[in-house]
């Protein structure tokens, strides 16, 4: 009983907290500072012994979209310092695993890069903000890593990392309803939709909310609590159909890929009798999505259909089916064809691009932009990126979430680069060896 009011009570705390962010103008800028206070002493007191500080990199990594949103982020890319700075302070009090030294290769392969950058970036421009933009993400994938890589865990500790990803965007997803309320008036045919992300990126929002739908439709096949499984179906249809709306594919098309992975390897994993039970789980779980889909369908008067089908409010299907990106992807492959050894510097490729073409846009994909701006030395951490992980699989299976979680990073990456956190922190994820303790006390 004790769990099921603790979780309700976490529940309707950040709704409130949700509401209180719309009404009370200014709230919001308290919230952040009082996160940072208080998984601070947790994590000195506690000695992250019970990884506070991963708990802590979670929450953050969460809360991170909203905090942008409200414009009360510290900085553009605090989140991913903070991240950084936790699980710093967590190894220092616990360590890391000494075969994760491919991430600290990774990490070296940086260097020339950001020393281009010093060199061929325009005068006038910001080295500093450059280099952060572009490389936190990186640097925050790598510190993940660090601290995950074979890091042993019990599934139940593990949901609650979970949990602290998702928990945050229960007020972010409160928020929004409150932010656009009547979503058929701000419809304007088929593009992203600006008014239904709170007045934010669309493809940021559909993102996060794509990784809390994976996270809730996972839990309501593993946790066994029936209170728990309605609160969670009830957010799930809620974050769905917010994802949906921002009219932003990416972060909802990630989230099915990610469940499909899930699926294919849990059913695997567990025994027959657990099987005989999934099935139905499944069905209604399947349903609610369904149901969302089908009142997303009819609040958008089937613009969302059209979306989907590559197609404009006249139902013409649209001929690029990227919305801008390949031009973005082309001009940082010739930056890597004019340049391959070195590249052209870290945060170069946006200038290279306004030169070339007069788009003065940033990257949306972080393999283009690792080509571009660090030539071989950023196809090797590519290489490093995909198969470190591969490698630590071959001796480490128990982790049933690897594949989605790697598939989250890829995909995000590719239509979204690393603006947010979220992908750095999800691969470090994929990296636990989640263990059954009263096992190994056997």
């Amino acid at each position: 009983m004790s769990k099921k009011i603790k979780y309700t009570q976490l529940v309707a705390i950040h709704i409130a907290l949700g509401i209180g962010i719309y009404v009370i103008p200014g709230f919001a800028k308290l919230i952040l500072p009082v996160i940072i206070l208080f998984f601070l002493v947790l994590l000195l007191s506690g000695n992250n012994k019970n990884d506070e500080a991963l708990m802590a990199a979670a929450y953050i990594m969460g809360y991170e979209v909203l905090s942008r949103m409200t414009g009360t982020s510290i900085s553009y890319e605090f989140a991913k310092y903070a991240v950084i700075g936790f699980l710093f302070i967590g190894m220092f009090y616990r360590g890391f695993h000494r075969k994760s030294w491919p991430y600290i290769f990774f990490i070296f392969l940086l260097i020339p890069g950001i020393v281009l950058s010093a060199i061929n970036l325009n005068y006038g421009s910001n080295v500093g903000n450059a280099i952060g933009f572009n490389l936190s993400g990186p640097v925050c994938l790598a510190i993940s890593a660090l601290y995950c890589y074979d890091r042993k865990m019990s599934f139940q500790k593990f949901q609650t990392i979970l949990m602290c990803i998702f928990l945050p965007l229960i007020t972010m997803v409160t928020y929004l309803y409150f932010y656009t309320p009547d979503l058929r008036e701000s419809l304007r045919g088929t593009g992203s939709n600006f008014d239904a992300s709170g007045g934010f990126g669309p493809n940021q929002v559909a993102t996060i909310l794509g990784l809390a739908i994976f996270i809730l439709f996972t839990r309501l096949l593993t946790v066994n609590n029936k209170l728990v499984n309605l609160i969670d179906l009830g957010l799930l249809g809620m974050m769905t159909y917010r994802a949906i709306v921002t009219f932003s594919r990416g972060g909802v098309i990630t989230a099915i890929i990610c469940i499909l992975f899930f699926l294919f390897y849990y059913y695997r994993k567990i025994d027959a009798s657990k099987k005989a039970k999934l099935i139905p789980r499944l069905l209604i779980v399947v349903g609610v999505l369904a149901v969302t889909w089908g009142v997303s369908v009819f609040y958008t008067s089937g613009l969302i259909v059209n979306r989907y089908s590559n197609e404009d409010a006249a139902g013409q299907l649209k001929e690029d089916i990227t919305t801008g990106r390949e031009i973005l992807i082309e001009t940082e492959l010739n930056a890597f064809y004019e340049n391959p050894i070195l590249g052209i510097g870290v945060g170069k490729a946006k200038e290279y691009r306004e030169a070339q073409t007069g788009i003065n846009l940033p990257t949306h994909n972080e393999t283009s932009r690792m080509l571009s701006e660090h030539g071989v030395f950023g196809i090797a951490g590519l290489l490093v990126l995909l198969f470190a992980p591969l490698a630590f699989r071959r001796n480490v299976k128990t982790n049933f979430f690897f594949y989605s979680f790697l598939a989250f990073w890829f995909l995000t990456i590719n239509h979204s680069s690393m603006r947010i956190a979220a992908p750095a922190f999800i691969y470090g994820l994929a990296l636990i060896n989640i263990v059954d303790f009263r096992k190994m006390k056997k």
